[in-house]
């Protein structure tokens, strides 16, 4: 992953796992230890989901930046129909308390977008390459032949 790549998704990780320890100790308060780690599972889920789309749209962009922006929409809701997939899986179980697991998953995913968004209009990212990538090739002198 490149520099740029790292630092966003840092930039996105790091508030969102704050944000869930906010709401996971909340989720402690209200319901208990299974309120808690409903609210950790939540988060956890969020930055696996979250991060690894972010890992497979980088990849794409490099091996087909002609489909990036289409990938881009598809990931985000594929990402959104898997939490909600997750949440309905989940409604009954006993482990942990599943609407702290709910709230878990819905407030580290809106902290993870805004994250996200923050991160990309804080990049200063280059919008032209500054060396051509064609390094072998030989520049023509001044004559033409």
């Amino acid at each position: 992953m490149p520099s740029q790549d790292t630092r966003t998704l840092l930039h996105s990780a790091v508030p969102t796992a704050a944000v869930g320890a906010i709401v996971a100790v909340v989720s402690g308060v209200v319901a208990g230890g299974k309120g808690a780690l409903g609210a950790v599972v939540g988060t956890l889920v969020v930055i696996a989901f979250m991060g690894l789309g972010m890992f497979a749209l980088q990849r794409t962009a490099k091996a087909l930046p002609h489909l990036f922006q289409m990938m881009g929409l598809l990931l985000y809701v594929l990402q959104l129909l898997l939490l909600l997939v997750f949440v309905a899986l989940f409604k009954d179980t006993t482990l942990f308390n599943p609407k702290a697991f709910a709230v878990g998953l819905v407030v580290a995913t809106v902290a993870w977008m805004a994250s996200q968004a923050r991160a990309h209009m804080k990049a200063k990212i280059l919008y032209v390459d500054p060396q051509p990538e064609n390094h072998d090739k030989p520049e023509k002198s001044g004559s033409s032949q």
